[in-house]
């Protein structure tokens, strides 16, 4: 068995104003997105589905899915603001997407295996594919055994400015606790400091984990999520901001005892274009892995 990549780039149309302008950060015009796809081809993942709007699903086959083909297996799913249960209508106001959990439901007739979640425009780095593959690996069969790839808060951060950075609470066994959302976190002269949900800033612990949207599930994780999904949008339906986040899932399903999720150690360190201005540091630490002979390049 091997495990599936599912990669949430529904966000990319709005977030760079068309797939035309998909930043190239590589030597050779690599995406931060080829280098998830590289990592996880040599992590031992077998396949990969895309999360995507229907709108850009062409220019995506074109630009992005034809380079991957001939080194694994690819699906693409489309994430619509209307795709909603049975019995639920959407708010025709509403601009907003759904948010990264109903995101994952997009793949439920694609996915039979257990699966990692990635954002598509974060760099996790090699060792961070290597050990969510290690983990998936072992859950064939199994069921409530998740899994989050944990990085050091300090790791994290962007030189340019504040950033929202959900920060893990831990057991001693490496399990997670809960996720708590914290805005505004920014490092200032060696103290980090961030405003939780209660509205008060706080110092943070440097070496506390923040997670980056790295999960790892078996596939009975979307008879949860439907199941949350129905809950939430009776609720929220005809709320034209509210969103249904994979944190606040995984939190719900640890508290009502439903499954486990281990936090996993990486000595990776994240980045990412939070910025315009992080732009040219991404550039240069990738161009200093593939001098490092982490990468080839090109990469495909």
């Amino acid at each position: 068995m091997k495990p599936t990549l599912l990669v949430l780039a529904a966000g990319m149309g709005s977030r760079y104003g068309g797939l035309k302008q998909l930043d190239g950060v590589g030597p050779c015009g690599e995406t931060i997105m080829d280098y998830s796809v590289f990592d996880a081809v040599r992590a031992g993942f077998g396949k990969v589905v895309f999360v995507i709007r229907k709108h850009f699903r062409e220019e995506f086959e074109q630009k992005v899915v034809s380079k991957y083909k001939s080194v694994i297996e690819v699906e693409l799913v489309e994430q619509e603001m209307d795709k909603l249960p049975e019995g639920f209508v959407l708010n025709p106001d509403r601009e907003k997407p759904w948010g990264t959990g109903h995101a994952t439901l997009m793949a439920v007739d694609v996915i039979d295996t257990p699966f990692a979640v990635i954002n598509a425009d974060d760099f996790y780095g090699a060792r961070s594919f290597h050990v969510l593959a290690d983990f998936l690996k072992e859950q064939e069969g199994k069921r409530g055994k998740y899994c989050m790839v944990g990085f050091d808060l300090d790791k994290t951060l962007s030189e340019s400015g504040e950033v929202s950075r959900g920060i893990c609470s831990v057991n001693e066994e490496s399990f997670l606790i809960t996720v708590e959302e914290h805005h505004k976190v920014k490092d200032v002269d060696g103290t980090i400091t961030g405003v939780g949900m209660d509205g008060v800033e706080k110092v943070l612990d440097r070496e506390a984990y923040a997670s980056m949207n790295m999960w790892g599930f078996t596939p009975e994780y979307f008879e949860y999520a439907e199941e949350a999904f129905k809950t939430f949008l009776t609720k929220n339906a005809q709320e034209l901001k509210a969103e249904f986040y994979i944190p606040t899932l995984v939190n719900d399903m640890i508290n009502a005892g439903t499954a486990t999720c281990e936090v996993l150690d990486t000595p990776a360190k994240w980045f990412g274009v939070t910025y315009a201005d992080d732009r040219q540091m991404v550039v240069d630490k990738i161009q200093a892995l593939v001098d490092a002979g982490v990468y080839p390049s090109p990469l495909f």
